[in-house]
């Protein structure tokens, strides 16, 4: 079973400029990314002895 993505594919493509395009596989990868991004906070977070993710876990 597909885990659902964090990735909103939509917002992703506002960001894109004029004539630039998106594959599908590339939301995947950026999910990917993301999730070990917030993953590696909250792993910081927790070190530092907090509860609360600061933008400096990311």
């Amino acid at each position: 079973m597909a885990r659902e993505r964090i990735v909103v594919e939509s917002k992703v493509r506002e960001l894109l400029p004029e004539g630039m395009r998106l594959a599908s596989d590339a939301l995947e990868g950026l999910d990917a990314v993301v999730r070990e991004l917030v993953n590696k906070a909250v792993q910081r977070c927790r070190a530092n002895g907090r509860k609360t993710i600061i933008k400096e876990d990311f």
